[in-house]
Parts: structure tokens; sequence; C-alpha cells
């Protein structure tokens, strides 16, 4: 895969850091285009992305077509030197569109109809929306795939709506046929002679509609899998379209990180360019800024390790959290900054202009309510400059390979997430933000990778949690511990198949001999802010009543309580096993632990500890997420490209500082 300055720069000119973000000028008045354009050129403003949400100003009425403002936009937005990433509108069709056809209306899970009046209200399987939706991108690709200012399409808008509607069921039942084949099939998938359930026709099956008690879980996750599908099919649509019409254009959508609703390992591979929403809590710094680490290298995983784009990320405050708060001096710039060095090479962010009217008119932007005078817009123009210095050395590099894998899979997360679980509260995101920040904090490199890939690059792989592994992932990760790989695993790991069918012993025979693992007898979830004392360490959220196998080394046991003498922590050669989730200090010691036997270091030893280093290409970044003033050891001469001076040794950052480092002889 090409890099994103490769698919996006014109002949001739240098490499360079996308910045820009959504500009919905039609929301203003024509002549205060010229004037924000003006001002995108004084904050380096590359690009902007246009059209998000003007279905209903490109099409007033069925048919008509009014592209002349959009004509008059891209034109002066190519004149003032700023490229644009064009959006299909689809995301939220015009209110005609629902009043004429509500059968293009989604439903909830309790048949009410979801209507017009806000965004993203378009059932997915409904062929009249998808007739419209693909009839606009027609167009609107055929008129502008020769503007001079077009670099990237943009499909949609984070693909997130559900529908349990009847489009819905008969898309659903077309999807089913294709993976089972026959009802039969399916029956011994759904496991439906529990509480007889069992399909005698096709036309009998539904959505997994409000229900009286406990749904099937396997209906469940099939539904959730085909959701993801039938959103992936109507991208696929559109990305067609335009790609018939310029083939030489990248084509992304963007992905919300970590929202479970989609594959985004499968999306990923339909994507020229990956491109992900972030938005961590500015009122927790340091929290935030490991959200973004952690949305950095999943989405460099699923791009394969080439570079990636912000497609959105706030310049301030959102306007949906119960208390919103607004980002500290510096950190705007220090978050991005933070994206770059974990790979990206484009941030956007929403919006360009904060909107004076809407659902959204407190959410900041580049541009805020306070105008080119205010703090918003002089850091939009401070990091303008810094991304425009780093364009040249970074744009297009990549991050070293190896270091540790954290394994992640969206349909073991769909059917953990099932209704009948034995602790409601375990949630697969959570132990991957709690192990991944364990890895964060220590310093390590780290990447995500999907249970079917190629492992042998990592020395360490770790699972925080995957209750579902099919066989195919089984198999792989006995033949990377085979290979020489060390293998951490959490617990309640490899319970079930792929049709959350539970494993005969409970866990999967393979995998219990892997970890060195007898039985487990009973699983012991701990409620909400219950402790389990592991000597050393306290334990939270699970445990179990394990049985090592012969060979196996307890590392830590259970004390006190039904579990007294029972190991919490077994090592078996290369592997070690967590039987439940130790404390931050404890779980970043272990992972430590196993990543020195691996050969995998911190990226800097002897970091202050509000101090993260990445290297990307042949530079060190150093990102200071404290608000007080640290010395930073960094052995040798280095240029720092943000300013230019030469650095000996020792580096002092400022409250949320950065520092871009290359060698200096």
């Amino acid at each position: 895969m090409p890099s994103l300055d490769d698919l996006t720069r014109p002949p001739g000119r240098p490499p360079r850091i996308l910045y820009g973000g959504d500009w919905n000028p039609e929301q203003w008045p024509e002549d205060t285009w010229t004037a924000d354009l003006e001002l995108m050129r004084r904050a380096g403003v590359t690009t902007v992305t246009l059209g998000v949400f003007s279905w209903a100003r490109l099409e007033p009425e069925p048919g008509a077509r009014e592209f002349g403002w959009l004509d008059r936009l891209m034109d002066l937005t190519h004149a003032h030197g700023v490229d644009v990433v064009l959006a299909t509108p689809t995301s939220s069709p015009p209110p005609w569109l629902g009043h004429r056809h509500p059968e293009t209306l989604p439903r909830d899970e309790d048949g009410r109809t979801e209507w017009w009046g806000s965004r993203q209200h378009f059932a997915p399987a409904s062929p009249v929306y998808r007739r419209y939706a693909a009839a606009l991108t027609e167009d609107l690709a055929a008129r502008y795939k020769d503007h001079p200012a077009l670099v990237m399409w943009h499909i949609n808008n984070e693909y997130c709506t559900h529908d349990w509607g009847d489009e819905a069921a008969r898309a659903f039942r077309t999807w089913l046929q294709r993976r089972h084949g026959t009802l039969d099939a399916l029956n011994t998938a759904w496991g439906t002679d529990f509480w007889g359930q069992r399909y005698g026709s096709w036309a009998e099956v539904l959505p997994p509609r409000r229900a009286h008690y406990l749904r099937n879980p396997s209906h469940v996750l099939d539904f959730r899998r085909f959701t993801s599908d039938q959103l992936l099919e109507c991208y696929r649509a559109e990305r067609d379209i335009v790609r018939k019409h310029t083939p030489h254009l990248p084509v992304t959508t963007n992905f919300m990180p970590f929202w479970s609703g989609q594959d985004g390992w499968a999306w990923a591979a339909e994507e020229d360019v990956v491109s992900v929403d972030v938005y961590p809590d500015p009122a927790e710094p340091r929290a935030g800024a490991h959200e973004n680490a952690l949305v950095a290298d999943l989405t460099r995983a699923e791009a394969g390790g080439h570079p990636w784009m912000v497609m959105e990320q706030a310049a301030g405050a959102v306007n949906w959290r119960p208390v919103n708060r607004p980002k500290p001096e510096g950190l705007n710039r220090l978050w991005t900054l933070q994206a770059v060095a974990r790979g990206a090479d484009a941030v956007h962010f929403f919006q360009w202009r904060a909107s004076r009217q809407g659902a959204e008119k407190f959410h900041s932007g580049m541009l805020g309510h306070s105008g080119p005078e205010g703090r918003a817009f002089r850091e939009t123009v401070r990091t303008g400059a810094d991304l425009a210095r780093l364009g040249p050395r970074t744009a297009g590099s990549r991050l070293p390979a190896g270091g540790v894998a954290v394994l992640h899979d969206w349909h073991s997360w769909w059917a953990q997430r099932h209704e009948g679980a034995l602790a409601a509260h375990l949630d697969q995101g959570d132990l991957i933000r709690a192990w991944h920040r364990a890895l964060w904090d220590a310093g390590l490199p780290t990447a995500f990778a999907h249970p079917h890939h190629d492992l042998t690059a990592h020395p360490l792989v770790v699972v925080p949690h995957l209750y579902l592994l099919d066989d195919t992932a089984i198999g792989n990760l006995e033949r990377y511990a085979a290979g020489g790989g060390r293998l951490v695993c959490g617990f309640f790991t490899g319970v079930a198949d792929q049709d959350d069918r539970v494993r005969p012993g409970g866990v999967d025979a393979r995998l219990r001999a892997l970890l060195g693992i007898d039985r487990i007898d009973e699983w012991w979830p701990l409620a909400p802010g219950e402790r389990a004392d592991c000597g050393t360490f306290h334990g939270s959220l699970w445990s179990e009543e394990l049985v090592p196998a012969p060979g196996a080394e307890t590392l830590a046991s259970y004390r006190g309580g039904e579990l007294d003498g029972r190991p919490a922590v077994l090592r078996h050669g290369r592997t070690r096993y967590l039987s439940t989730l130790p404390g931050p200090d404890a779980l970043r010691a272990l992972l430590t632990g196993a990543a020195a036997e691996a050969g995998v270091h911190p990226v800097l030893p002897g970091l202050p500890p509000d101090v993260e280093a990445v290297r990307r290409g042949d530079l060190l970044f150093l990102l200071h997420h404290g608000r007080e003033p640290v010395t930073v050891p960094v052995p040798g001469r280095h240029r720092d490209l943000l300013t230019g001076t030469t650095v000996d040794d020792t580096l002092t950052l400022d409250r949320f500082g950065a520092a871009v480092l290359e060698e200096h002889p």
C-alpha cells in the first residue's frame, strides 16, 4: 500500500502532513468563504473535507441537482491552495427521502422508527436508500473527477447505523443463507433446541428484536456480524462508484475507535487510507494521552503498518459528555504530535469553524467562537507550523516493526457481550485498555494484531481477553509458541468457538495445553470493587478455580476465600496465564518482565513518568504529558526539528511540551 503522502501529493510538491478539518461553509453566508480560506492559509491548513452533510443542499428534491454552490466552493478552495477531501453526503439523507419512502428509515429493537431530524437515519439494507445514495454519488464523482482541488474521497461518515426493521430482516435472512446454507445448519450453529427455538422456515427468522427474556447469543452474534457487513456493502457500493471515475485517488471512511459495531480488520482491508475519529477526554490529560496512543496503535495495525489519518479530533471541547471541558493550552498541539509520532500522515479536526446553530454548536472548532484572536485559533496556527516543519522528514515514514503485539478481534468482543454472561461488567474493550495502558506506561513499543495474523515478527504476544477463538486462531497461537514466541494470556480466553458454542472442558484443550492448565473447575467473577488477594498484588474483575498441568509453575496464588492456594498466575515454558486482572503496577511489572525475557525494551530507558518516547523512521519523538517542566536524558547530540536547536545529552520539556529529534553530528 502506498503512503498517504504518495497518494495525495501532486508531482513536484514536497512531502507533507495533511492538516485541516471538516469545513461546512453551506452553514455560512458566501461572503465568509474567502475570509475562511485566508485564515486557513495563515494556519497552514493543507486540506479540508467538504460535503459531509450536504445531501439536502445537493438534492433539494428527488432527482434535482444543485451543484452551483459546490462548484464555486471547489474553485475558490483551489485558488487559495487548499486541497479537498470530498465526502459523499449519504450519512444524513434529506427529510424528503424518509417522508416519501418511510422504508428507508431504521427501526430500533422495539420496532420504533428512527425519524429524520438528526443524522444516520437510514436503513442500510433498504434498496431505495441505496439507489438514491448511488445516484447522487455517481453524479458527484462524474462532476468533480477532474477538479484540480480533489485529492481524496471520504465515503459517508462514521458508519454506525443499526436497524432491526423489515428491510433488515429480509437482508438478514439472505446473509444467513449465504453463511450457513441450510436451516438445519443454522439451527445447529445457533443451538436452537435450547428453549425450543428451532426454526422451520426462513420466514420465521428475524433480527434479534426485543424479547421477553434473554435472547439467543449465537443469533445476536450473527446479527452483529450481519450489521457490520451490511454497512460495509454500503461503503463498497459508493467506493466503487468514485473509483470508477477517479481510480488514481484514495478512498476512505472514518472509523470510530473501539466502537463495537464494525469489524475494523475487515473494513480496513477495503480502504486505500485507514482513517479514524479520536476524542480523548481533556479533563484527564494523561488518560487521554493513553487513549490517543491506543487508538493510534490500533489504526496503524489496521493500516498494515502504513501511515494513516486522523479524520476527526476536537480542537477544544466536545458537546456530548456530561461535562465538556476544553483542552488546556498546549494539549491540542501535543496530542496532534502524538498521532504523528505513532504513524499519522494526516491530522484533521471536526471542524474548521465552530457552528452557531444546530446540535453541535458547542463543539469546538479550529476557528472557535472567539474568532481569529482566540486561543483555539492561535494554537491552530502553531500546530500547523509544527506539522509543516515535520512533513518533509516524516511523511511516509513508518514505525519500527516488531515489539509487543496485542491481539484483538471484534467477533470475540461481540460474543463476549451477550446478555447471559457471568459478569455484566466484563468487557473486552476495558481489558484491552488496561493491558495496553500497562505497556504504554512501561514505554514498550506496541502494535495490535488479529488472531489470524502472522505473529512471527513480534517477540511477545499478549492476549488481554479473547472469549471467542476459532480453530484457525488457536492453531496460529500454537505455531507461534512452537516457533519460539512468548505469550501472555488473560483469563476467560478460548472459551467459545466461532458460533459461540462453549468448548469441551470450558476452555479449548489445545489452549490449555499451551498455557499449562489441566482444567478450570469454576470461573469466579468478582463484583465491582471486589479484590482478590494474590500475595504480592490484588486482582480484580475475575478469578478462577484453576488446576495447573504438570510442569506449570505457579507465580502467584490466591490467599484466603474459596480459592485459597489456587494459582492466580501460571508460567509454562514461554507462556504466562493470568486468571485475574492485576492492579496497574502489578500488571505493568508482569508484562515488563515478559517483554524483557523476549528482548523487548523501552524505546528510551530512564524517562520521567509523564514523558512518552516514540521512534518513527529515524526520528525520536518526545512527548511530555505533565504540567511541570521535566529534564529528559537523551544521550548524544541531536537537533530538534520543531525549534532548530541542538540538544546535547539532556532536554528540558515544559508543560505539554514536545521535541522531535534527529541525530546531529
